[in-house]
């Protein structure tokens, strides 16, 4: 998870028009977003990586992937018009799942 974590925030920053397409306009600059993020899972990546830290690491990861749903929402209603970009937007969602669940089960001490 921890990897993930810190690859993506790489994208972030390396290629942040990818993740600011995504971001609902309502919430303002998406750059500013992309870049928050891409902190957010830096920061996030870090403490799952230091064992002392690696259950706050889990429940601020679970959180963050709470937090960014939305943003997958926004992708498929954004894209909803289009058959195969909404086939791709739909089929992220269950994605979450499994990256809300590894690191709420890291932050219980499961994993």
């Amino acid at each position: 998870m921890a990897g993930l974590l810190g690859l993506s925030s790489a994208v972030h920053f390396s290629r942040p028009r990818v993740f600011d397409a995504i971001v609902p306009p309502g919430l303002g600059s998406p750059r500013n977003w992309t870049y928050v993020s891409g902190a957010a899972e830096l920061g996030c990546a870090l403490l799952l990586a230091v064992p002392r830290t690696r259950r706050l690491g889990g429940a601020a990861s679970a959180a963050l992937m709470v937090g960014v749903f939305p943003a997958n929402i926004y992708t498929v209603v954004k894209h909803w018009e289009e058959p195969r970009a909404r086939a791709i937007s739909l089929a992220r969602l269950p994605l979450q799942i499994p990256l809300v669940w590894l690191p709420a089960s890291i932050a219980a001490g499961r994993g």
